[in-house]
C-alpha cells in the first residue's frame, strides 16, 4: 500500500512540477517577446513531457531501465489510444494544419525505428537493447525534425490553423512578476526531481509487492500518470474547438518521447528491452500507423466511432499484459 501511495503522490509532483516549469518558462519568454506562437511550438509542446524525461534520467541513473523504457513506450501508447480515444470521443477532431500533417508521418518513422532498434536482438541473434548508439542515432533524428518544425514556422502562411489556435491561446493565463517566474522555474525543477526519485523507488517496490514486472509498472502506472498533462491539454483544447491544437499535442509529446526522452536515458545507460517489450513497440507503432489513413484519406477527421476502437484497443492490449505479466 505503502508503495502504491509512494508512486502516486510521486507523479502527482511530477505533473505540479512540470505544470510550474511550463508556466514559469513561458512567462519568462513572453517577457522577453518571443512571441507566443514559439512559445506553444517548443516550450508548452515539449514541457508536457517533462515528468517522462525525469522518471527516465532517474531511472537509468539508478538502473531501473525496465521501468525506463515502459514510461516511454506506455506513455505514447497512451496518448495514441487514451488521450487521443478519450478526446474523439468528447470532440470530434479534424485536422487542418499542414504543420500537425508533416509531424504525423515522422511519428511514425521515429516509431519504426526505435521497432527496428527493439527487434536488433531477433534479428542479429544477441541480447536486445537500446545502446548509446541507439540513443544519439535517434539524438539526431531529433535535430531534424526542430530543423523541419522551425522551417514550418519560417514558411508556413500565417493563418494555419495550428499556428492561429498557438497565438490566440493562453496557456495558463495571467502574468507573474518576474521574479516569481523564476521561483516557479526553480520549484517546478525541485518537484520534478523529487516526483521522480519518489516515482521510480516506489515503483520497482510496487512491482514487487504485485508480483509484475516493473516494465508493467511503467507502461501502465507511471505512463498513464505522466500522460495526464497531454490528456488534459488536448481536452480542453478541443473542447475549445482547437482540434489542431490537441493532435498537435500529442504528435509532438510522442516524438519528444522517442527522440529525447528515450535517448536522454539510453546515453546514462543502456536500455535492455524487456519481455513483451517488443510487442509493447509494435503495438504503439500500430496505433500511430492506424492514424495516416484516418487523417490522410477521407475527411481527415477521427470521430467517436474511432475514438471507442482506439479507447478498447489500449483497454484491451493493457488488460492483457498485465495478465501475461
Amino acid at each position: 500500500m505503502l508503495s502504491f501511495a509512494g508512486t502516486i503522490f510521486g507523479i502527482v509532483l511530477l505533473i505540479g512540477g512540470g505544470t510550474l516549469l511550463v508556466r514559469g518558462a513561458s512567462e519568462i519568454a513572453e517577457g522577453y517577446g518571443v512571441s507566443p506562437m514559439v512559445v506553444g511550438l517548443t516550450i508548452v509542446g515539449f514541457g508536457t513531457s517533462s515528468p517522462e524525461l525525469v522518471v527516465n534520467i532517474v531511472g537509468a541513473l539508478q538502473g531501473a531501465t525496465d521501468i525506463a523504457f515502459g514510461n516511454v513506450v506506455g506513455s505514447n501508447i497512451s496518448n495514441l489510444g487514451l488521450v487521443l480515444g478519450a478526446t474523439a470521443i468528447m470532440c470530434p477532431m479534424t485536422m487542418h494544419s499542414a504543420v500537425v500533417r508533416r509531424e504525423l508521418p515522422l511519428l511514425l518513422l521515429a516509431t519504426t525505428m526505435m521497432a527496428v532498434m527493439a527487434l536488433d536482438g531477433l534479428l542479429e541473434g544477441g541480447v536486445s537493447v537500446i545502446s548509446r548508439t541507439d540513443a544519439i542515432v535517434l539524438g539526431l533524428m531529433f535535430l531534424i525534425f526542430v530543423y523541419a518544425t522551425v522551417l514550418d514556422f519560417l514558411n508556413t502562411r500565417e493563418d494555419d490553423p495550428l499556428l492561429v489556435e498557438i497565438s490566440g491561446s493562453s496557456v495558463f493565463g495571467g502574468s507573474t512578476k518576474s521574479r516569481l517566474r523564476w521561483l516557479l522555474v526553480i520549484a517546478g525543477f525541485v518537484l520534478l526531481m523529487i516526483g521522480g526519485e519518489l516515482t521510480v523507488r516506489s515503483g520497482i517496490g510496487l512491482a514487487a509487492q504485485l508480483g509484475v514486472s516493473a516494465t508493467v509498472i511503467g507502461l501502465f502506472v507511471v505512463a498513464v500518470g505522466t500522460s495526464m498533462p497531454e490528456l488534459v491539454t488536448s481536452i480542453i483544447a478541443a473542447l475549445r474547438d482547437e482540434p489542431d491544437l490537441a493532435l498537435g499535442n500529442v504528435i509532438g509529446s510522442n516524438i519528444f518521447n522517442l527522440l529525447v526522452v528515450l535517448p536522454a536515458s539510453g546515453i546514462i545507460s543502456q536500455i535492455p528491452v524487456p519481455p513483451g517489450g517488443v510487442g509493447d513497440v509494435v503495438f504503439s507503432w500500430v496505433l500511430a500507423a492506424l492514424l495516416i489513413p484516418v487523417f490522410f484519406l477521407g475527411k481527415a477527421s477521427l470521430g467517436r466511432p474511432a475514438g471507442v476502437m482506439l479507447l478498447l484497443a489500449y483497454a484491451g492490449y493493457a488488460g492483457w499484459r498485465i495478465v501475461a505479466g
